[in-house]
């Protein structure tokens, strides 16, 4: 006898219903087993930067903790969006993470009219690594010993000095902003694909100055650069006896930003929650947090949803400097 309509509809519900139910049960059973393979982590920037170091400081404990190998991986280009993107298309199994700036997610939807991707949608905050600091570093043959001789000279000089950033709406490059906006100066700005290679042509004397996330900070203990100024609100506590930007007469100078790592939507809260548990603990180790302050950061433990709320302060504060300066993406 052939069967009702009524009676195959009910059928085929029933086989869907099970089906879904089966669904969180596999999502479930993936996390539990998460991780059985190696980890991938892809840094938005090329290698040296300040992304990269934390990258590879905390992945190494990161893979003793989880027992899989932590590989990282530099895939650099138009101030972070390549590499944000490869992340937020990759599958949301918890074997993908980006380590990033928190600018890709506060800053980028600001300066491109159109992105291949929702930072704020198509990924998930998992942990913070660190506040990173910017220093105002000049070359030795600048006749500037302090802030105040510095903004004089440039004043003098209108567009004979030049500056390196990261790339147009890099957190160095948005430091340089706020202080030309505040003082009415203007500087030459030149864009490099990362802070490692702006640094080189610093160092060599093709540049005048830098905001520095802290990869040149070995070469002014050497003598090579001059700090002037710390460009956050409180000074470092590695040069404790440097000025910030705000003492020096710019006040409510900060251009601090906070660097950690995201993963594609959708992958599972127990992973993203194991992760952030095993990086706040890394972050209070002492030899991840030696190497983090001689890059000029500060170790930055917090849940997903204060690293979340981090970036969304960012976003209005930097949107409207970015809205104010015109500043594009090039």
């Amino acid at each position: 006898m052939t069967p009702s309509f009524h009676s195959q509809r009910r059928a085929l519900l029933a086989l869907a219903l099970a089906a879904g139910a089966m669904l969180p049960a596999a999502h479930a059973q993936t996390a539990a087993a998460w991780p059985n393979k190696p980890v991938r982590v892809i840094v938005n920037f090329p290698p040296g930067g300040a992304a990269d170091q934390l990258a590879r400081a905390i992945g190494v404990p990161l893979a003793e903790a989880l027992g899989q190998p932590v590989v990282v991986e530099n895939r650099g280009g138009a101030n972070g969006n390549i590499g944000g993107e490869a992340v937020a298309k990759a599958p949301n199994d918890g074997y993908t993470l980006l380590m990033s700036s928190g600018g890709m997610v506060s800053v980028n939807p600001h300066l491109y009219s159109k992105m291949s991707f929702d930072p704020a949608k198509d990924l998930v905050p998992v942990a913070a690594a660190a506040r990173v600091l910017v220093f105002l570093e000049v070359k030795p043959t600048l006749p500037v010993n302090n802030v105040k001789e510095f903004l004089a000279y440039m004043k003098a000089n209108p567009g004979k000095l030049s500056f390196g950033s990261p790339g147009n709406g890099s957190s160095p490059h948005l430091a340089a902003e706020m202080m030309k906006a505040q003082t009415n100066t203007f500087a030459v700005h030149v864009p490099y694909r990362g802070a490692a290679p702006a640094m080189q042509d610093l160092l060599g004397g093709q540049l005048d100055f830098m905001f520095d996330p802290g990869i040149g900070l070995q070469h002014v203990k050497a003598g090579k650069l001059k700090l002037l100024a710390v460009g956050s609100a409180k000074r470092s506590p590695l040069f404790p006896d440097v000025p910030t930007l705000d003492e020096a007469g710019l006040k409510g100078f900060d251009a601090d930003t906070w660097f950690g790592f995201y993963a594609p939507a959708g992958t599972p809260a127990e992973v993203v929650s194991r992760l952030n548990r095993e990086i706040n603990k890394i972050l209070g180790s002492q030899a991840v947090k030696d190497r983090i302050l001689a890059i000029g950061g500060i170790p930055a433990p917090m849940s997903p949803a204060d690293f979340n709320m981090r970036a969304s302060i960012d976003g209005t504060r930097f949107g409207a400097l970015i809205k104010a300066r015109n500043i594009k993406a090039e």
